[in-house]
């Protein structure tokens, strides 16, 4: 019966197909049909992914509000766990996602297909969305953000790919960006960050290539997130009413922090990995994970137990409540978190870490200078943009971002003053981004895994991952 009628609507939507007269408007359906069922697919898997991780951050505060000393053992397990999920099903479903996306989008042609295959597939969604949540529920300092780039790029990559031979011809490069655009438009609901994301971060191509098929495509997986969740805002209104004229040398101040702290904790994740990339035996991976996880719970349990998770809670509590300062080492300890998480090599991404990270410097430098709150909650936002223009690079793409989390556009030249700044701090520490940096790196292994692969044994099924080389 259910084999019937879908052949009957099949057959329906052909003869209503076939009867369009315009040849161009057919193939323009038929390249636009892929785009929508991907970003269909993208805003139901990014809404489910958020509920996840939202159930998963519940379960860690639960079990470190009853005894924090359990996470001397939980930690350590997950981190392992989550590692040998990657490690075993999904090798590059490790770390953001984000530089992945970048790399495939570069070798996105004929020549360096079954490359992208090991970056995009169906495999690393599934690892990816399950490392990132047991990391989450052993406190890892991760984000979803960075992952869900990764998983709508693998959607939107295995859409194409899925079409069949006579169907009009698309490029497997803007079905990735726009599928990437699609999954940052889905995880922060801001549709105009998912799209100046891909201009400024993923591609150099003009827009004029794709606008059609990125706007739709942001619209329809920002939509179908909202149907879901609702018309939520991913941080909410916070007061920046009756500002100090004086306010913008603060922003400056703490934009310049942020694009330091954020260049720096880039480059010792990078000098992290190198080191770890010459732990050639397991027991020396295991040892290496399980001191990063033990760190992460000393950091918590001798000093705050904010070090633990994204970091959301501490950006919701100093914009809307009272709590406005934070005491000076939980900047550090939000930089430090994400360095044992990132480098332990399982799932999770670097964009709500570095938020929070951003967000701890402005409250500390607005505690030091006694300001208002409404003062105080645009030092905190441009202390957000800052630490994460800091890591990407994108300034304008980290502007926009925090401006459709919070709503409030009368803040729009601070921010993107705060980017523009920081972008440039940052280039004394490396003119690089550090997703610049993990992309060749990506691309360096997956040649040196070709080469190796001629050479292996019939048994061998993975290739060791190759020391990452200073770039």
């Amino acid at each position: 019966m259910k084999i019937s009628l879908f052949v009957l609507l099949r057959a329906r939507l052909k003869r209503a197909f076939d009867k369009i007269g315009n040849e161009k408007l057919k193939v323009n359906l038929l390249q636009a049909v892929p785009f929508w069922i991907g970003s269909l697919l993208t805003g139901l898997i990014a809404v489910l992914y958020a509920r996840l991780f939202a159930l998963a951050e519940k379960s860690s505060a639960y079990f470190f509000g009853r005894d924090l000393r359990l996470y001397f053992i939980i930690t350590p397990l997950c981190f392992l766990f989550a590692r040998w999920m990657v490690k075993k099903y999904a090798p590059y479903s490790r770390g953001s996602g984000i530089p992945q996306v970048i790399a495939a989008i570069e070798l996105a042609n004929p020549k360096d297909n079954r490359r992208v295959k090991k970056l995009l597939n169906l495999p690393i969604i599934f690892v990816k969305i399950i490392s990132s949540l047991v990391m989450v529920v052993g406190g890892g300092v991760i984000g979803r953000e960075g992952p869900t780039i990764q998983v709508a790029g693998s959607v939107f990559w295995k859409m194409n790919q899925w079409l069949p031979a006579w169907w009009p011809r698309i490029s497997k490069r803007n079905m990735i960006m726009t599928g990437a655009a699609a999954g940052l438009a889905a995880a922060f609901n801001t549709p105009l960050g998912g799209i100046v994301f891909a201009v400024e971060e993923l591609t150099r191509t003009h827009i004029s290539y794709f606008k059609t098929a990125i706007f739709t495509s942001v619209i329809i997986a920002g939509l179908t997130a909202q149907g879901l969740l609702g018309p939520y805002l991913y941080l909410g209104y916070p007061d920046v009413s009756h500002l100090s004229p004086y306010i913008f040398a603060g922003v400056l101040f703490v934009s310049l922090l942020g694009g330091l702290g954020g260049s720096a904790l880039s480059k010792v994740i990078l000098v992290v990995m190198r080191y770890k990339s010459r732990l050639r035996k397991n027991w020396q991976q295991v040892v290496f994970i399980s001191l990063c996880a033990l760190s992460l719970v000393c950091m918590a349990y001798f000093g705050d137990v904010r070090t633990f998770g994204s970091g959301k809670e501490i950006i919701t509590t100093t914009l809307f409540t009272s709590n406005k300062y934070l005491p000076w080492y939980i900047p550090v300890l939000r930089i430090l978190g994400p360095l044992v998480s990132f480098t332990s090599g399982a799932a999770g991404g670097i964009f709500a870490p570095a938020l929070s990270a951003g967000a701890a410097m402005g409250s500390v430098v607005s505690g030091w200078l006694h300001l208002s709150a409404a003062n105080t909650n645009l030092l905190i936002l441009s202390g957000m943009v800052g630490f994460l223009t800091g890591i990407t690079r994108t300034p304008f793409t980290s502007a926009i971002l925090v401006l459709e989390m919070t709503d409030r556009h009368n803040m729009i030249f601070y921010l993107m003053g705060a980017g523009l700044v920081a972008n440039l701090a940052a280039m004394v520490i490396d003119r690089r981004s550090f997703y610049d940096h993990l992309k060749h790196q990506y691309i360096l292994q997956l040649r040196s895994e070709d080469v190796l692969s001629l050479q292996a044994e019939p048994t061998r099924t993975h290739a060791p991952e190759p020391e990452l080389k200073s770039t």
